[in-house]
């Protein structure tokens, strides 16, 4: 029998429906039953890709014995980290503070008023490796609520109380000096062997890469290219990359980014489409393009709703094993592939030991010249037998099961994935790009505004609970990026109207920015979203589009709010740089200063295309064709030459407008 996650739209509460689990969704009706039965609540939060959620799941969740204890002794209250991420900000706050770690499944024993007072991430279904049992644990919780219910009661208040607290903003803006600070830390941590930061577990750190090719260029960050061009790298050879299908796995389990865990994530591949093309804009190898639109082609294949929408994540776990859809056998390579094993299988590193459980999951292990070389032939060749190799594997793959997948559209992931497309739309000239993204728009406004309000998510024909500012920002960057694209107004004016519901929603009196729109729901706390890994943060999304629409509307109010939502963030700047990489990013384009440019006339497109060629973050364009866009885009007001031209302003002060792109690229690559 199903428990009361049947109703949800969440791929990952639906996958918990039939727990013999007397699952609640998060909402007042567990609440009140926790005060009327006197009982804790027993919160568990997760995602659908996530591989140690569905083992927690398998070992406990579907055990009618421990469901047994937990509906006896818990109200017990399963939440979407994706879906609810305040929650789980709240909540992963209490964790770390009682445990020094974080990650999930996360579990958190609650009293009836959603206070905190013990908790963990996942716990095995048997003692073992030092870690006590799901159900010990459950015993003592219960035991100390039910003998100790004052000490518990008192632990509780003051675990709340501390993660009540805010980061005070920092006195003045940053500095470049603080921005220097930040990429002395990442060359400190950079690991100069496999590229990235740190060892094992290895992260992409998306925001980090932006921050590294924003500053690519500045005297001061001398090995900026070479760290964001060796990561990527390292990244496209390694096996966090799908050689067969395209797209990124989360994360890597050893240093070397040569095992995953298997989920794709869309935020990981929205985010490192646009870095990988824009990294080949400022001279990386072509592979780097290939690698961009593998990952977008992977995207638009396996993870897009037939009307636009852009699909979450696929999981880890197919058939109930780990990465089972993605790796081979020695000899199932061999049969796949056929008289290009030898060379294919050379370049792959297939072998009969594997890398992972006996099988081989697949990376560039051999470069095609050493390829070549073993099989004294040439490298076109080479390249011929692995691009045979691929299609024979990618048509054996398609006969296998795909892994679970999260069908619920995010709009701020949304949001990343429609800027990229945009983007790769423009610089490659890929009309197809720029369809996907205006369907996109078209679905997420249609589907995912109601009365004027943005939702989160949206699954099976429902949307879920209001957006929050990552929502908010992410989304209207993606839509400032497709108008920047395409030069069709409708969507600067979707992506002006969500910029300025902003501050209305979000800031308080003196003008920080919360996770949590102002008519949400009220929890233990309101919760502040500033850390950007592993994607930018709504504090620094909204940063960027309050200035991006300041830039184009002149409105000196806006870019307050954006310095604020800035100086906000600004000691965790100064303490974590690398964590707030996105940040950064913004904050150095805003020091170094923009330009505006708007082009008019019906040869736009000519000169648009001079804009695009290079990796220029530092710009805001605008593009009107037939001068019937200039009253809804200020920036565009007074563009009148009777003929094309091009204008590059600075604060709405402009140099003489030029109808040539050599003219054009010359006044946008002076400096501010």
């Amino acid at each position: 029998m199903s428990n009361r996650l049947a109703d949800e739209t969440s791929p990952y509460l639906l996958q918990h429906a039939d727990n013999p689990v007397d699952w609640y969704p998060w909402g007042e009706e567990a609440f009140t039953e926790a005060r009327n039965s006197n009982r804790p609540v027993l919160l568990s939060v997760g995602y659908s890709a996530c591989h140690w959620c569905h083992v927690m799941a398998h070992e406990s969740f579907e055990d009618p014995d421990t469901a047994a204890i937990m509906n006896e002794l818990f109200v017990n209250v399963k939440v979407d980290r994706e879906e609810r991420p305040d929650v789980d900000a709240i909540y992963m706050n209490a964790v770390q503070s009682l445990t020094g770690r974080g990650g999930w499944p996360m579990t958190v024993w609650m009293t009836p008023d959603a206070k905190p007072f013990y908790a963990g991430t996942y716990f095995p279904n048997d003692d073992r490796h030092g870690m006590a049992s799901f159900k010990r644990v459950m015993a003592a919780v219960s035991d100390a609520w039910n003998h100790r219910q004052d000490q518990v009661a008192e632990q509780a208040d003051q675990l709340a109380a501390s993660i009540d607290r805010h980061i005070p903003p920092a006195e003045d803006f940053p500095t470049t000096a603080d921005i220097q600070r930040g990429y002395d830390a990442i060359v400190s941590e950079f690991d100069p062997t496999n590229g990235g930061m740190g060892g094992a577990p290895k992260f992409p750190q998306e925001p980090t890469i932006e921050l590294l090719l924003r500053i690519a260029n500045e005297p001061w960050a001398t090995e900026a290219k070479r760290m964001a061009f060796t990561t990527l790298s390292k990244m496209e050879q390694g096996g966090i990359y799908d050689h067969i299908g395209g797209g990124f796995s989360r994360y890597t389990v050893d240093a070397t980014w040569t095992i995953p865990h298997f989920e794709k994530m869309l935020y990981n591949n929205a985010q490192l489409a646009r870095l990988y093309l824009r990294a080949w804009q400022l001279g990386g190898p072509e592979s780097f393009k290939t690698t961009a639109t593998e990952t977008i082609e992977y995207v638009l294949r396996d993870l897009t709703h037939p009307e636009g929408g852009f699909y979450s994540a696929e999981d880890a776990d197919s058939e109930g094993e780990e990465g089972k859809f993605y790796v081979f056998t020695a000899d199932e390579f061999a049969d796949i592939v056929g008289e290009d094993a030898g060379m294919a299988g050379q370049y792959f590193g297939v072998s009969a030991r594997g890398n992972f459980e006996g099988s081989n999951h697949l990376i560039a292990a051999s470069s095609i010249e050493v390829v070549a070389q073993r099989f004294s032939t040439e490298p076109e060749e080479v390249e011929a037998s692995i691009g045979r190799a691929k299609e024979a594997l990618r048509e054996a793959r398609a006969e296998r099961i795909r892994p679970g997948l999260d069908d619920k559209v995010v709009v701020a992931w949304n949001g990343l994935m429609l800027r990229a497309l945009a983007e790769a739309g423009a610089i490659l000239g890929e009309a197809r790009y720029l369809d996907a993204g205006r369907a996109n728009a078209r679905f997420v406004l249609d589907n995912l505004v109601i009365d004027g309000q943005l939702m989160r998510s949206w699954g099976k024909g429902k949307t879920s609970v209001p957006g929050y500012l990552d929502d908010y920002a992410g989304y209207a960057l993606g839509l400032f990026s497709l108008y920047m694209a395409t030069g069709e107004v409708e969507w600067y004016q979707a992506a002006a109207d969500l910029t300025t519901q902003i501050g209305d929603r979000f800031a308080d009196e003196s003008g920080s920015l919360f996770q949590t729109d102002r008519g949400a729901e009220q929890l233990i706390t309101r919760p502040k979203d500033q850390m950007d890994n592993p994607l930018p943060s709504g504090t620094s999304l909204a940063a960027e589009a309050l200035t991006w629409l300041s830039l184009y509307t002149g409105d000196h109010h806006l870019d307050d709010q954006a310095r604020q939502a800035i100086r906000d963030s600004g000691k965790l700047l100064e303490s974590y740089p690398t964590a707030v990489g996105h940040l950064a990013a913004v904050t150095h384009s805003v020091l170094t200063g923009y330009k505006e440019v708007a082009i008019v006339g019906p040869g736009a497109d000519a000169l648009a295309r001079e804009v695009w060629a290079e990796f220029r973050p530092n710009l805001v364009l605008a593009v009107d064709r037939n001068a019937a866009d200039a009253r809804l885009v200020p920036l565009l007001a007074d563009r009148q030459p009777g003929g094309t031209a091009a204008y590059v302003c600075e604060r709405f002060v402009c140099q003489t407008p030029v109808t040539f792109p050599n003219t054009l690229r010359e006044q946008l690559n002076a400096p501010s």
